[in-house]
Order: C-alpha cells, then sequence, then structure tokens
C-alpha cells in the first residue's frame, strides 16, 4: 500500500524543512486499526514541534500533524465493527499522511451528524479549552482571553460564559475578530489599546494566555494578587517574566494532561465535547490537497485569519 505523507527529519522552518514523501505502508501492527484518512488541520501545535522549540521531548524523524478524521479500512478480527466508521485516529502517528494506525482504544468514533471539517478539528483545541475550563474554572468569575480570535481563544470565550463567568474580556490582534467576540458574548480589546488592556486586566479574576511575552507581562503586573493566570502557549515567540506580588502562574499543556487519563476517561472527553460542538461558533474552513501543505502553511499564517486551513487526502 502506496502512502504519501509529509515528513519532518531535522528541525527548523516548517515550510523549509518538511518534505512530502511517498513510500509503502508497513503492515499494520498487532491491535491497530487502520485508518483512511480524509483531512487533517493545520494548527500552532503542529508547526511549534517542527521549529525544534520542543526538541527535548520530539524524536526525529516525524510525520506532521496531531489531528484530523477518517474511515477505518482495517482491523483485527475483534474491531471488525469498525470498519468503514468515521473516526478520529489520534494519540499516534502524525495525522498528515494517506494513512494512519493507531490504537482502537484511542480512537474516537465522530457521531453521523458531525461534518468532516469539525470533525477534524475536534481535538487539539476543543479539547484543550475544556479540560482548562474544567482544571482552572471560571464560574462567578471575572475572565480574560489572549489570542481570543484564534481558535482556542473563541472556544474559551463561548465556553466560559456557558460556565458561568460574570464577564468575558477577549484581547484581540485584527479586527476582523471583534465581530466575532461580540457574538460569544465577550467584550472585544484590541490588544494595542493599552488603557483598556490595563483596565480589564485589573479585574480579571482568572485568565486564559496564549500569546506570553510582553502583553503576559503587562497582564501580571495588573491582575490582582489573588488571580489565576493559565500560560498554554507562546505565540508571540517570547517567554515572560513575572514579578511581586503575583497572581498564582500555571503552564498548561495537553501533551501533559493527557498522561495520567485512562482510555475510558479519554472517550468520555469526546463525548462531552461532540454537543459543546454542535452549538458553538466555530470557523470556516479550506480544503488543500496534500501536494499543496506549503500553501496551507501560509494561509495558516495569514493575519486576521478567520478560516482554518485543512489538508484533503483524498
Amino acid at each position: 500500500m502506496n502512502n504519501s505523507a509529509i515528513w519532518c527529519r531535522a528541525f527548523g522552518e516548517p515550510e523549509k524543512v518538511l518534505s512530502l514523501e511517498s513510500a509503502s505502508k508497513l503492515a499494520l501492527p498487532a491491535h491497530h486499526i487502520r485508518v483512511k484518512i480524509l483531512c487533517a488541520p493545520v494548527n500552532a501545535s503542529d508547526l511549534i514541534p517542527v521549529t525544534g522549540a520542543y526538541r527535548h521531548r520530539t524524536s526525529l524523524p516525524l510525520i506532521a500533524g496531531y489531528e484530523g478524521v477518517g474511515i477505518v479500512t482495517e482491523a483485527p478480527a475483534v474491531y471488525t465493527h469498525l470498519l468503514g466508521q468515521r473516526v478520529l485516529p489520534l494519540r499516534g502517528e502524525g495525522t498528515w499522511q494517506h494513512y494512519v494506525d493507531c490504537s482502537p482504544d484511542e480512537a474516537i468514533a465522530v457521531p453521523e451528524d458531525i461534518d468532516h471539517s469539525l470533525a477534524a478539528r475536534a481535538y487539539i483545541n476543543p479539547l484543550a479549552a475544556s479540560l482548562m475550563l474544567k482544571r482552572f474554572a471560571p464560574a462567578g468569575k471575572k475572565v480574560l482571553i489572549t489570542a481570543a480570535g484564534s481558535d482556542c481563544g473563541i472556544l474559551l470565550a463561548q465556553w466560559a460564559r456557558n460556565a458561568g463567568a460574570t464577564h468575558v474580556t477577549g484581547v484581540y490582534r485584527s479586527a476582523v475578530h471583534r465581530t466575532r467576540l461580540e457574538a460569544c458574548g465577550a467584550t472585544p480589546v484590541q490588544q494595542d489599546n493599552l488603557a483598556l488592556l490595563t483596565r480589564y486586566a485589573a479585574e480579571a479574576e482568572v485568565v486564559y494566555d496564549a500569546t506570553g511575552g510582553r502583553m503576559a507581562e503587562l497582564i501580571l503586573s495588573q491582575m490582582p494578587a489573588s488571580g489565576v493566570f493559565v500560560s498554554y502557549g507562546l505565540l508571540s515567540g517570547q517567554p515572560f517574566r513575572t514579578t511581586q506580588p503575583l497572581p498564582k502562574v500555571h503552564w498548561f499543556h495537553i501533551r501533559n494532561a493527557l498522561q495520567t487519563m485512562s482510555a475510558a476517561a479519554w472517550q468520555s472527553e469526546f463525548a462531552a465535547l461532540w454537543p459543546l460542538l454542535r452549538s458553538s461558533q466555530t470557523s470556516g474552513t479550506m480544503l488543500f490537497p496534500l501536494s499543496d501543505w506549503q500553501e496551507a502553511i501560509r494561509m495558516y499564517r495569514t493575519s486576521g485569519r478567520t478560516t482554518k486551513p485543512l489538508l484533503a487526502m483524498a
């Protein structure tokens, strides 16, 4: 079976070090299923490890991509009931390829009414948002979200309100996100409006931060000492320093959250996510053939983007 995949064999700028390669797919490992990928999104979490930012826990060579949706084409006898079903083949091989092998216990069945484009994006950002809101509950509190126009930020804004936040401030960069945040019930604040940012930071009891850098430092310097600051990304590419007195700072990474999660708990998380995704505002999508992976990455990096690029394998 021939398989095309986007490989990373050296760290560096993804557009330069990734390569599309074709080779025969090895025999299906025991107790695994094989999934023919339909589409897979481009996320920051797919690109950042390729740069070498996490080289201490990233082994090369690797196939890029952390999430996607596909159809089960091969399965051992005990799992033949999965053949032909749509699943998310997660936590195993990279998904930027035509065929992915994964453990049946970690494959997530996709409800019939969830379309391919939404299913393909149901893991990284939705699960991160859900787990953060459970671990650092916003109920009865004023919340501030940075990079609020991002895929994770827009979900955090909606779900924090659903979870009982008394007020949600969404910090955005591009003006196109203002209307989206207002539709989510959040108060939009342009990140360069330092007066407003300082005002809402001074009231924030929980902050979900994906930017780091100077913005994180500004927010931390203004927050109440009793506040909770959750850092889950460094989109600015810069770390941040903390000064005293401080809100309590937590670092959240989905990889760490999953280390102790049982297979049953893993499946349960998605059972709870599907109803949320059905009723939530999400970005539109644009399909790119796998051969146009560089163009898909360029589109992902476009400022003010409200459309998610998906790599189509068919």
